[in-house]
């Protein structure tokens, strides 16, 4: 304004010429900071358009080796880009001109920077563009976390890896990190110099080796270097054959060259090594759709080789090994599996044994049991049970068996006394049968069938005493002739001691055979109180070894009339102790089971007596409880 009314004032020209060569600078270093930081939006773009590009979803891995590349559709369309400035996904610009790029007269606006920008340009923390260092990008998170703001967590660059030495595992580290920030240039440097190490150092580990080389293959093909991602790959997968990633990568790179049968042979082959892999699933159906439309029907015949892959190295049909924990849940998981099965299937074959057992099948109902005890062979009442259909079926040696076992388990158990006692009788050992009789009578004495048998047994046992008495071998005597006037000696003492009316004993006896011949005299006499006098004078502990050999039922008769009648009065105590040694006596039990209904009326009596008697050597309750043991 001053210069139109007055063109030729000095100071006027002066201030003009400073104020345009300021504004040159100014507009020279804006355009200088919009061109940096619209390359950083550039790369950002790339990055979103090789995602949005391909219809395979990536796998989401760790870190640089952790990290798959998506393929693209067709040729090299990883590198298509968005255009500057077109607002896309990831821009930070307010640009009021979309889609008119670097066209002329494009506002300048697209090059103005926000002050969100300049702060990150400021700090060094840009994606792209950044000189800051590893350790400076650490330092810096960390201010920036004691600072309140967003950011991520620290990352250890010293961790190990496998067996590299420590600084090439600080590398891969680095490598990772800076993968991780979609910085693959600086990654793949570093990843390169891991590599160099590694040959350097001479260190041995195949393993480690690989996935450096698969690590720098993913950087390559995120750079749409994919002739490069193909060797590294290449190099991986001879170090360890069918390794998946490697695979994998190799096969993107391949499709993004439009080599269509060499991706399809390698996503094939992934899909044997890992059925799981979904990308792998979607790119040879998109593959094979590209190759049908390019070699006809018969594109199978043009592929290579499928390589075949061995179960080793396929991942889906390995199963990690399960933890301690894991493994004992899954044992008493299966041990309350199998005891309620076992329950289940023990409840439904007792049931149907005893059904049969109702139908008089026995041999059905035997099985089931036999199947019982194999699941539950501590179950008394099915030991008790197979007694049963054994004794049925006449099988009595099984049946003493089973009863055996049964009182082993229950020692109280009246049905196993009860049949054992059966089997006895059916093995004709009456003896044996009648024990167990008593036993049930003593546990419950209102057993009628109980009562009956032991009747019947007590008859069977008498007879077949008898019978073994006659079949004995009598010894043969010499019989001599004597005249009519002339008698032995020994006729006529016997004659004599049977007939007369006092007999003299010896009461000083050292021996059974002399106390069975004191016992017999008396007897032969009925002179209950010379047997008295005998049992006065012998010892209670002595008496069941005196009777031994000699005793019988009417033996057992006649003492216990002795002692109602004629030593109870004098010496009960002694009466009380005779009776308590003489049931141990061998023979006792045969000897009572032949007892006649006056012999056990005779013990009845005695017993009565002898309870109501008083003294303090013994109880009624001892009375009692002696007398369940003769009565």
């Amino acid at each position: 304004m001053v210069l139109k009314e007055e063109p030729q004032n000095p100071t006027a020209t002066q201030l003009l010429s400073k104020t345009e060569k300021k504004l040159r600078e100014s507009q020279l270093e804006e355009k200088s900071n919009g061109i940096l930081f619209q390359e950083d939006e550039g790369d950002d773009d790339e990055k979103k358009a090789e995602q949005t590009a391909c219809p395979v979803e990536p796998i989401q891995l760790v870190g640089g080796e952790d990290s798959l590349a998506a393929p693209t559709e067709k040729g090299n369309s990883q590198k298509k880009s968005y255009s500057r400035g077109d607002g896309g996904p990831h821009s930070k610009f307010n640009n009021s001109h979309h889609g008119h790029g670097k066209g002329k007269g494009g506002s300048s606006d697209k090059y103005k920077v926000t002050q969100e920008s300049k702060e990150k340009l400021t700090d060094g923390t840009s994606k792209r563009g950044s000189t800051a260092s590893p350790q400076d990008e650490r330092n810096n998170t960390k201010g920036t976390s004691a600072g309140g703001g967003n950011s991520e967590p620290a990352v250890n660059l010293n961790a190990p890896h496998g067996a590299l030495p420590p600084h090439l595992s600080r590398l891969k580290n680095e490598g990772n990190l800076l993968f991780k920030k979609g910085q693959f240039a600086d990654a793949l440097k570093k990843y390169s110099l891991a590599i160099q190490g590694y040959t350097d150092s001479g260190t041995d580990s195949v393993e480690d080796l690989c996935i450096l080389y698969s690590n720098r293959a993913a950087c390559y093909l995120k750079g749409g270097n994919s002739q490069d991602c193909i060797q590294d790959c290449t190099r991986a997968l001879e170090l360890q054959a069918f390794s998946l990633k490697p695979l994998l990568r190799r096969a993107m790179a391949y499709e993004s060259l439009e080599l269509y049968r060499k991706a399809y042979v390698d996503y094939k082959t992934v899909l044997q090594i890992d059925v799981s892999v979904q990308a792998a699933h979607d790119s040879v159906n998109r593959i094979t759709r590209l190759l049908i439309e390019q070699d006809g029907p018969e594109w199978r015949k043009k592929l290579p080789n499928i390589p075949v892959v061995s179960l080793s190295a396929q991942q889906h049909r390995r199963e990690e090994p399960p933890s301690v924990e894991v493994l004992q849940a899954l044992a008493e998981k299966a041990a309350r599996d199998a005891e309620r099965k076992a329950e289940i299937r023990f409840a439904g074959l007792k049931l149907r044994g005893n059904d049969f057992v109702k139908k008089s099948k026995y041999q059905d109902a035997l099985e089931k049991y036999t199947e019982c005890l194999k699941l539950k062979p501590e179950e008394c009442a099915i030991y008790t049970n197979r007694a049963l259909c054994y004794l049925k079926l006449r099988r009595f040696t099984e049946a003493k068996q089973d009863c055996d076992a049964a009182l082993k388990l229950d020692p109280v158990n009246k049905k196993a006394f009860y049949r054992r006692a059966l089997a006895n009788k059916g093995l004709k050992d009456y003896l044996a049968c009648s024990s167990d009789l008593q036993e049930v009578l003593q546990l419950d004495p209102n057993v009628q069938e109980a009562e009956k048998e032991l009747e019947e047994v007590t008859l069977l046992l008498r007879q077949s005493l008898a019978d073994a008495t006659l079949s004995k071998h009598r010894k043969s005597v010499p019989i001599t002739e004597v005249d009519n006037n002339e008698e032995t000696t020994s006729d006529l003492d016997s004659e004599r001691s049977c007939k007369g009316d006092d007999v003299t004993i010896n009461l000083h006896l050292t021996n059974a055979y002399e106390f069975g011949q004191a016992v017999n005299a008396a007897r032969c006499h009925r002179n209950t109180v010379a047997c008295a006098e005998l049992l006065a004078n012998t010892s209670p502990e002595m008496l069941p070894k005196f009777l031994s050999t000699q005793l019988d039922g009417d033996t057992i008769r006649f003492i216990m009339q002795a002692l109602d009648s004629h030593l109870l009065e004098k010496d009960p105590n002694l009466v009380y102790q005779h009776l308590n040694q003489l049931h141990t006596a061998n023979r006792f039990l045969v000897a009572l089971m032949l007892q006649e209904k006056d012999g056990r009326h005779q013990m009845i009596q005695l017993f009565e007596h002898l309870s109501a008697v008083d003294c303090t050597e013994f109880t009624k309750k001892d009375v009692q409880n002696l007398a369940n043991k003769y009565i």
